[in-house]
């Protein structure tokens, strides 16, 4: 692997004005009041406008910033909720990130790699659940190249279970070297993803202290530049939650997305904001674990800030806390979450072993006691993969982000995927509140003909037809 950086790698991470941002930003109602105004044109925020709405305290400007985030994310998203589920293919890792389950110290920790024949059985679980989109997860390991990464997904596209398929691949997996990032991009992949973990440099170097490549701060925070380099269309951004000052971690996502745009004319297609949980053999003192409020807050802030791009609530919150939050920013939830290594295909375990884990999660409810859960917040599930296929990624994604865009694509797309799902794999009273929640937004649809386009589709899945899209 070529370690070089990027020829115009920067490090566009100011810690000291951060903090200065920070500690001078003072809650100021009529100035939250503008900024407010101006997120519902959907215009991203800039970070001193960030900070504004990081400095709320009073319950008063916390509701307005709540309605706010609530009536954008509608406006942006509509009512829809895609679903994914994590696949853990390997947990081998060379770094010593002290939070994580996976770090090369744990000597007692069990390792593997899935076999081909391993993914083949854990694909065909989940397409036997009704999954369609998934999020391979690597351990970062000199075993898990682009070669094998792209190996593995082929591997899995070619799954086909009755009516189930793999229709997108995500990929959280070490930051590649650009040609890397090609070799992955060639096997069709959607979103890469890298977590920056935290953008504060001192903490950075506490948590990652080596051996690895992950204690390179600048070959991680770069690693976006290059697979744009590479020609990949959509990547992913994140950072863990409680590691440092939770205000911070928003102000580098939200600057980590604005220095992207401006460089290279598209955001992150999706941002991820883990709290830390706990692992295997975890012993941490972690003074700046995020409070459910402020959990709230932040999520509420970042939808503000970056407006179209996605954001992700992962399965390490509990069912109350997503519950919760859900209506503030988020857009994608992964459901009937198995983190360890074969969890799919050889059974789900009474309680968690961590040593074969990466973390606890919170949220460990099957998918179709999800999707009942979403049904009854008046969610449409979503299984939709159809901007990936069609070419609404990176700079398209943007172009067709506009108003129109929910009752265009999304709408549709989603109530399309949601039948497929009733038909083939729910339980009945998932079905009855399916089908109740689809005539619903039938009803809704203004335009005759798109109506009828629809109902027509709807009509033909229940006769046996899968993957139509818009």
């Amino acid at each position: 692997m070529d370690l070089k950086l990027t020829s115009r790698a920067e490090d566009f991470i100011d810690d000291k004005y951060f903090h200065e941002l920070l500690q001078n930003t003072k809650e100021d109602l009529p100035k939250i009041r503008e900024i407010l105004a101006k997120s519902k044109t959907k215009q991203a925020l800039t970070l001193e406008e960030t900070a504004t709405l990081l400095a709320i305290n009073s319950p008063e400007a916390k509701q307005e910033l709540f309605e706010t985030a609530k009536e954008l994310k509608r406006s942006i998203y509509g009512k829809r909720i895609v679903l994914f589920a994590p696949l853990y293919i390997g947990n081998y890792c060379i770094n010593n990130c002290q939070y994580c389950g996976f770090r090369s110290s744990l000597r007692k920790a069990v390792r593997r790699t899935l076999s081909d024949q391993d993914i083949v059985a854990e694909v065909t679980q989940l397409e036997k659940e009704g999954h369609k989109r998934l999020i391979l997860v690597y351990g970062e390991h000199p075993r898990y190249t682009p070669e094998f990464i792209a190996d593995s997904v082929r591997t899995c596209y070619n799954v086909k279970t009755g009516n189930g398929e793999i229709r997108r691949i995500n990929i959280n997996a070490a930051p590649l070297d650009i040609e890397g990032f090609r070799t992955v991009k060639e096997a069709g992949i959607g979103t890469f993803q890298v977590f920056q973990e935290t953008y504060h440099k001192e903490t950075y170097a506490k948590y990652h202290p080596g051996p690895g490549i992950k204690s390179d701060y600048m070959w991680r925070l770069n690693a976006m530049d290059r697979a744009f380099e590479a020609g990949m269309d959509d990547v992913g951004i994140g950072a863990l939650f409680g590691l440092y000052d939770w205000r911070f971690e928003v102000l580098g996502l939200v600057k980590h997305s604005i220095y992207l745009q401006d460089k290279y004319g598209v955001g992150p297609h999706t941002i991820s904001f883990p709290r830390i949980k706990p692992a295997y053999d975890m012993k941490l003192d972690l003074p700046y674990e995020v409070s459910d409020e402020d959990f709230k807050q932040l999520v509420a802030t970042l939808r503000i800030a970056v407006p179209y791009t996605g954001l992700i609530m992962t399965a390490r919150e509990t069912s109350e806390v997503r519950d919760a939050v859900i209506e503030y920013g988020v857009s994608q939830i992964d459901a009937g979450t198995r983190l360890e290594i074969g969890g799919y295909h050889e059974g789900k375990k009474e309680v968690q072993e961590l040593n074969r884990e990466q973390f606890q999660i919170g949220d460990s409810r099957e998918l179709d006691s999800v999707i009942q859960w979403l049904l009854n917040r008046g969610f449409i599930p979503s299984f939709c993969t159809s901007c990936y296929r069609l070419g609404r990624t990176g700079e398209h994604f943007m172009e067709y982000a506009i108003p129109g865009f929910i009752g265009r694509f999304c709408t549709p797309n989603a109530m399309l995927t949601l039948a497929e799902y009733l038909e083939d794999y729910s339980s009945a009273e998932t079905k009855e509140e399916g089908y109740k929640l689809i005539e619903e937004e039938l009803l809704l649809i203004k335009d005759s003909k798109k109506k009828e386009d629809l109902a027509t589709k709807l009509l033909m899945i229940k006769n046996g037809k899968r993957d139509m899209l818009y």
